[in-house]
């Protein structure tokens, strides 16, 4: 496979894909944004901050413990405040990340609204379908709301998601998704297949079985052992696609239950990293996408993620070389980013709260569904009118 040059073409003559070239969003001056909440999730945009100075910068943290607050001002270096008012007060976000339970934050999302402050919410943005509901009546018109929902801005989704791509695999008919875990699963399964907020009937089960310890939020285990761990499999119908739910509890960091994507189109398929496809005239084809990641063996400029590329076409260039982020850190970097341009009027919103009550539902259908074993069937909500007239960015064509 081909390496590619300073300039966006590879030593072979390959070019860069539509895709790759918008992958890096380049707003106009840092992002300056702040948090509301601490802890794991929080902790992502403190360190985008901190690698990214020159496109992130942190203006406080809202916690309400001061104890907390202090600890956080001196590992991170930025101000802390008691409450959401405090810090509109204070300072003046471009956004405002939230990082708080589910159960607690859509009051924190309509006190920021309030306020006049534009919210990237944590996901899900409630916890249920009458939180959901009552959430999207209390903001879904103020325009001021996106969810910070990731997984489409993972560099290898994006990859996948390229109009090149695509247009080899012809009509996308299925996606098998084993990856990660309920709307989030929802959201990458509607970013490939393009659904809006269409009825979907939900079949399910779930089973337990044997597994050996993984690692988690907190490393690896020092004494592994074998538990017992949920796998939940479910399959969405809708508009004559389909979507394959595949998870086991713990899967996320788990070596022994790898991440895997399955697309089925017309004219090709992806799997296992590869994609086959066929010409017009039926000729069939086969190649790999293939991750060019600097800092092996003599490569000496440092470990980080350079170019994604299939079939010499670039599909996806990392917006942040040079910062040696994970491609979980570049994922929430470029929805935060594209937030800001969103909100700058410089490109399409990455991620509405409409879509995220659409992706919440259909999770929350999965699970009713393995639970009851029997099917479930959504219908259209009070935000069905918003999926369908908002171009957000993982479903824009």
């Amino acid at each position: 496979m081909s390496e590619t040059t300073m300039s966006g073409e590879t030593t072979d003559g390959a070019t860069t894909s539509a895709a790759a070239r918008e992958a890096g969003p380049a707003a106009t001056g840092p992002v300056e944004f702040a948090v509301v909440g601490r802890g794991w999730r929080a902790d992502f945009y403190l360190r985008v901050a901190r690698l990214v100075p020159e496109r992130f910068r942190c203006l406080g943290v809202v916690t309400r413990d001061a104890d907390a607050g202090a600890r956080l001002e001196r590992e991170w270096g930025v101000p802390t405040y008691r409450s959401p008012k405090d810090l509109a007060a204070a300072c003046d976000p471009e956004v405002v990340v939230t990082s708080v339970p589910r159960a607690v934050n859509p009051a924190v999302v309509r006190e920021l609204v309030s306020l006049g402050l534009p919210v990237l919410s944590e996901t899900p943005p409630a916890r249920d379908g009458e939180g959901l509901r009552e959430l999207w009546a209390a903001v879904g018109d103020s325009g001021l709301v996106q969810v910070a929902e990731q997984n489409p801005y993972l560099p290898i989704m994006t990859a996948l998601r390229a109009p090149v791509l695509r247009d080899a695999l012809g009509e996308l008919t299925s996606v098998h998704v084993s990856w990660t875990h309920d709307y989030h699963a929802m959201a990458l399964a509607r970013a490939f297949l393009r659904l809006e907020a269409e009825p979907a009937r939900v079949t399910a089960f779930r089973t337990e079985g044997p597994l050996l310890e993984g690692p988690g939020r907190g490393g690896r285990p020092t004494d592994p052992r074998v538990r017992r761990a949920a796998h939940t499999l479910a399959v969405l119908e809708s508009r004559g696609v389909t979507a394959v739910y595949d998870f086991t509890d713990t899967q996320w960091f788990h070596p022994l239950r790898r991440s895997q994507l399955i697309l089925r189109g017309s004219h090709g398929e992806v799997a296992g990293g590869r994609v086959t496809w066929a010409d017009d005239d039926g000729t069939v084809h086969s190649a790999p996408v293939h991750r060019r990641q600097t800092g092996w063996d003599g490569d000496l400029e440092g470990a980080d993620l350079d170019t994604l590329t299939w079939a010499g076409h670039v599909l996806y260039r990392n917006p942040y070389r040079g910062a040696r982020l994970s491609d979980e850190e570049i994922a929430v970097a470029t929805c935060l980013e594209r937030t800001a341009m969103w909100r700058r009027g410089q490109g399409p919103a990455p991620y509405p709260l409409a879509h995220a009550c659409q992706d919440h539902l259909l999770s929350l259908a999965l699970h009713a569904a393995a639970r009851d074993r029997s099917a479930v069937t959504t219908g259209r909500e009070a935000w069905a009118a918003a999926v369908d007239n908002e171009v957000a960015g993982p479903l824009a064509p």
